[in-house]
């Protein structure tokens, strides 16, 4: 299995940005495809982006979509989400997640592994 560690939350204003890091740990990394996700108090766990394998592939949620970038390095193990022209309705607690084998995956339930989380807090 592969263990995951985000960083890079915290408090930002409205237009600002952030980028969150998600390190893994465990199995080969490039095994695995990769997704980010948030959760937002009385939300439910919502998709935000996703990687294939290799980076070459990514999809996005409509909400994001041209405002965040997810990438990743299979040598140094780690996935970014490169967050601009942030708003506070993204607000929320920021999850990576990871599954094995490729593919591009935006459902909770396709994903077996899960950081513990990091804080993103956009104030107006």
């Amino acid at each position: 299995q592969v263990q995951l560690v985000e960083s890079g939350g915290g408090l930002v204003q409205a237009g600002g940005s952030l980028r969150l890091s998600c390190a893994a740990s465990g199995r080969i990394f490039s095994y695995y495809a990769v997704g980010w996700f948030r959760q937002a108090p009385g939300k439910e766990r919502e998709f935000v982006a996703a990687s294939n394998w290799s980076g070459g592939s990514t999809y996005y949620a409509s909400s994001v979509k041209g405002r965040f970038t997810i990438s990743r390095d299979n040598a140094k193990n780690t996935l970014d989400l490169q967050m601009n022209s942030l708003k506070p309705e993204d607000t929320a607690v920021y999850y990576c997640a990871a599954r094995r084998y490729s593919g591009i995956y935006y459902q909770v339930r396709d994903y077996d592994y899960w950081g513990q989380g990091t804080q993103v807090t956009v104030s107006s």
